[in-house]
């Protein structure tokens, strides 16, 4: 299988996290996001991996190592100029591809089944086949409804509260059938969501919808990240968890680089990035800090995101904030 990975948001919810690396490399439980997903899209059996981006690629060289080192050989290709979400992908499939394709969002956290997803795809024989979740409120989501069978029938983008008796929406990760984009020639920007999928559902192609129960968060706003981390750390979210961090009790994830005071009380649910320290009679909680992040004597720290060489002075208090690099709470 080929993985297709869609990483070229600007990431603006996320500020000012994304003023210093691309959405797609922000750090999971210890790792960037990406690396993550590349572990489990070779588990599941990719072969290999295409990282379609912003305007520079050299962010996410790291990554290419990675791949090499696991057997999943990565690309990356620059979009100098915004394609929307499928016209670099319709670009890059131009080339002839002799099985289906997977294609994934750089902000989605989900443990989803991908060998499972493809499986379905394959047997139906479908042209495109949708990873669908259940929301509560849907207005701010694209709504997919399927027949009994899982054949999609309509699409409704961000419906109004209240409008609509459907709760699925599309999930974010996709198989494509090699010719799925035959049918839109041309260059420049292409919506899966507003053009692609609802364009080839009115010309009657089958498009599947592949209802799952797996964890499943969008992360692109400092609230959900946090609860993106707070999934993984609990259980909740099976995820690839970087072998430079140590678990320890409360859901806490410690690089071996940091330092913790004995005299600290580090958790629930923290990550401690590497270089980072927390000094003695702080309190952190439901937080995490990136690299070298300092939190001084007697501070408290909650529920936070604290980005690289941040400082929380001595006795200060940080609570549902997100502190931007090189910062420092006096």
């Amino acid at each position: 299988m080929h993985a297709i990975v869609l990483a070229g948001g600007q990431g603006t919810r996320l500020r000012p996290l994304t003023n210093t690396r691309p959405k797609a490399l922000m750090p999971l439980a210890g790792a960037p996001f990406a690396a993550g997903l590349l572990r489990r899209l070779q588990a599941a059996g990719c072969d290999r991996a295409t990282f379609l981006v912003g305007a520079q690629a050299e962010p996410y060289a790291p990554l290419e190592r990675l791949g090499s080192a696991i057997g999943l050989p990565v690309a990356v290709i620059c979009e100098p100029r915004p394609l929307d979400t499928a016209g670099a992908c319709r670009d890059l499939l131009r080339t002839g591809e002799p099985e289906p394709v997977v294609v994934c969002n750089s902000d989605i956290l989900t443990d989803l089944g991908y060998a499972a997803l493809v499986a379905r795809h394959i047997e139906v024989g479908a042209t495109a086949t949708l990873a669908t979740t259940r929301v509560a409120d849907t207005s701010t989501f694209g709504v997919v409804e399927c027949d009994p069978h899982g054949r999609i029938n309509r699409f409704v983008e961000k419906p109004p509260a209240g409008t609509m008796t459907a709760d699925t929406i599309n999930a974010g990760t996709y198989v494509l059938a090699p010719d799925a984009l035959q049918a839109f020639p041309g260059q420049g920007p292409l919506s899966f969501e507003r053009a692609v999928f609802p364009s080839l559902l009115e010309a009657g192609a089958h498009l599947e919808g592949y209802p799952s129960d797996s964890y499943w968060l969008d992360l692109g706003t400092p609230q959900r990240y946090l609860e993106g981390h707070r999934a993984v750390l609990s259980g909740r979210c099976a995820w690839p968890v970087d072998d430079a961090y140590a678990a320890s009790g409360q859901g806490v994830l410690r690089h071996v680089d940091a330092v913790i005071s004995p005299d600290a009380a580090v958790g629930p649910e923290v990550v401690v990035g590497p270089g980072s320290r927390v000094e003695a009679g702080a309190a952190v909680a439901g937080s995490v800090l990136f690299e070298a992040v300092l939190i001084g004597a007697g501070a408290r720290v909650r529920d936070a995101v604290l980005a690289e060489g941040s400082r929380v002075g001595a006795c200060a208090t940080v609570s549902n904030t997100v502190v931007a690099a090189g910062v420092t709470v006096a």
